[in-house]
């Protein structure tokens, strides 16, 4: 069993790159998964229908979400009935959509859980908590358990990773759009990565335009940030899973610069 998980979407010109990337990928890993986060898809804010729509047709199965999940009104019109999209499921008790989903393969069902972080970010329930009751409710009903921990502090990353390990098939980490270079598989047979980047534009800052963002950190006066324009870069990683344990055996980022990337 192999994942592909693609990091944060940002705006129009991270759309640009994965349709751009995508159908490279989908030809060197013909039997893989195609996960993605996608709270920065609209404008930076977001997912609309219409985005998710698009990244179904290129083959994503799955989209998990984050602290932007509410950013576009119109996402309460469909998250209910979606059940390829999920936001953090640690949100309070009642919040539309779903915390985790099941994705179906020849091997077993991927258990595909997303979770949101509390330092530096809204308090909310906790994402430690919360993964526990999951898995315990789900025992026995999936092979593979796949997290997306969308979280600002990489401490609290690198814990959900220890406290996951040997529970989940692997642990990513999302929303601080910086590839990290420690993918690892942990002890226990986890795959792991504190954050796995952004696919977006590659000289803004975090994808925003980098003088909006220069200007506030130079003045502390009130901005507003919008979505860079130009080129773009892509980040991914890539999951090799035993088909009998649900074990991790391999994990490769994947790094592309529109640059340098030989269009297929």
């Amino acid at each position: 069993m192999k994942v592909v998980f693609i990091g944060d979407i940002v705006g129009s010109v991270g759309r640009k790159a994965l349709k751009a990337v995508v159908p490279s990928l989908k030809d060197r890993y013909p039997n893989a998964v195609f996960i993605a986060n996608g709270e920065n898809a609209a404008a930076g804010r977001g997912i609309t229908a219409a985005i998710a729509r698009d990244f179904y047709s290129m083959g994503i199965q799955a989209i998990t979400m984050g602290n932007h999940t509410w950013d576009q009104k119109e996402i309460f019109e469909f998250i209910d009935d979606e059940e390829r999209m999920i936001r953090p499921a640690n949100f309070p008790p009642g919040t539309p959509g779903r915390g985790y989903t099941k994705i179906k393969t020849r091997v077993g069902d991927i258990l595909l859980i997303n979770l949101q972080g509390r330092t530096f970010l809204p308090p909310i329930d906790c994402p430690f908590r919360k993964v526990d009751e999951i898995l315990e409710d789900e025992k026995g009903q999936y092979k593979f358990a796949f997290v997306d921990f969308h979280a600002e502090a990489t401490s609290e990353k690198i814990a959900m990773g220890w406290h996951l390990d040997g529970r989940a098939s692997a642990v990513v980490g999302t929303h601080t759009h910086v590839q990290t270079n420690d993918n690892r598989i942990l002890p226990q047979g986890t795959g792991y990565v504190t954050d796995v980047g952004m696919v977006g534009p590659r000289d803004g800052i975090l994808g925003m335009e980098r003088n909006a963002v220069l200007y506030k950190f130079e003045t502390q006066l009130p901005v507003r940030f919008v979505v860079d324009e130009g080129k773009w870069h892509f980040h991914a990683v890539v999951f090799d899973f035993n088909d009998v344990t649900g074990a991790c055996e391999s994990s490769q980022l994947i790094r592309y610069d529109e640059d340098e990337f030989i269009f297929a």
